[in-house]
């Protein structure tokens, strides 16, 4: 079976057995608890054919991550909008906020063209006053203790830190038989004050034969906006460690608990799956530049040839 097709069996498996149920956005979904997939990473870079999946995003926003970083402004000076609703919702929830009304916007924008209209002008300056104005950047632009902090500063009882990152590349190359080589993101302490709680919440290598691979637990998955996201990001941290650690890849073993379609996703999920998927992408790494320091710049897929992205609203 294909790297793809997991994913594709995935949504037909959710669609034929998943449960209608209530969730935080009120958008509804269909739902199933408990889900495995597994890539090998020496096939083919786990890219979908089916739909475009833009890389250019899913690269910036892991170098994001491994840089520590917690504010949007990184991602917007690489023209990466994924994470700008949450910080957009809590600006336009504060009292700095003087701009006409934005409730519900996550979905009123793509229902009324006339408020979309606003939404998007509203969004702009927002947009440009993070990109431009490093106070207003710092108080809206930072959406609190998510992944990078977590991943590179997570904060003790005695208020020092550990960078699990750095942690689990010394353990790859000194203990590689440990069982031991965990990332958490989820800190029960810091969950209230995030702008989303990680939905990726930990993950773990193993060493074997010279490969690494990871596997990755994942509390909540929208599986059709999302998900593709998080099996490429996944697969090229996986790269990336093997790469720092002078090892092959292995697998990516991705493990779901709630992985749901939206409702208002089930549409552009039936068009997915009427489509047939070609051969995936190799990854290249075109640096000798450590783990920390590359640059988007750095890492490129070769031969991707998707068919059309299929667009689908994002439930905030």
């Amino acid at each position: 079976m294909s790297n793809e097709q997991q994913y594709l069996d995935l949504l037909d498996y959710v669609l034929e057995h998943g449960h209608e149920k209530s969730d935080r956005t009120g958008t509804g979904t269909i739902s199933i608890f408990g889900y495995q997939m597994r890539f090998d990473l020496q096939k083919s870079f786990p890219l979908l054919t089916t739909k475009k999946v833009p890389f250019g995003l899913i690269k910036s926003e892991l170098l994001w991550f491994l840089h520590g970083d917690t504010n949007i402004r990184y991602l917007l000076q690489h023209k990466n909008h994924i994470w700008d609703e949450w910080a957009f919702k809590k600006y336009i929830e504060s009292d700095d906020y003087k701009g006409p009304d934005m409730t519900d916007f996550g979905r009123r924008h793509l229902l009324d063209p006339e408020f979309d209209q606003e939404y998007q002008v509203e969004k702009k300056r927002f947009d440009d006053l993070i990109l431009n104005d490093d106070q207003f950047a710092e108080k809206f632009g930072n959406l609190g203790q998510v992944y990078g902090a977590q991943w590179r500063h997570w904060e003790t009882r005695d208020g020092s830190f550990i960078d699990q990152i750095k942690n689990v590349i010394h353990q790859i190359k000194t203990t590689p038989d440990s069982r031991r080589m965990i990332v958490s993101a989820w800190n029960p302490e810091d969950v209230p004050s995030m702008a989303l709680p990680p939905c990726h919440t930990l993950f773990q290598f193993y060493v074997n034969d010279g490969k690494l691979s990871c596997q990755l637990y994942q509390r909540s998955a929208d599986l059709f906006l999302g998900v593709p996201f998080n099996i490429a990001s996944y697969a090229l941290l996986t790269h990336l460690i093997a790469r720092e650690t002078g090892l092959e890849v292995g697998d990516f073993v991705h493990t779901f608990g709630d992985a749901h379609i939206y409702l208002n996703h089930l549409a552009q999920v039936k068009e997915q799956l009427s489509r047939t998927p070609t051969a995936g992408p190799q990854l290249v790494i075109d640096s000798d530049k450590s783990i920390f320091d590359l640059d988007v710049k750095d890492i490129t897929v070769q031969g991707y040839e998707p068919q059309a992205a299929i667009k689908a609203p994002v439930a905030v």
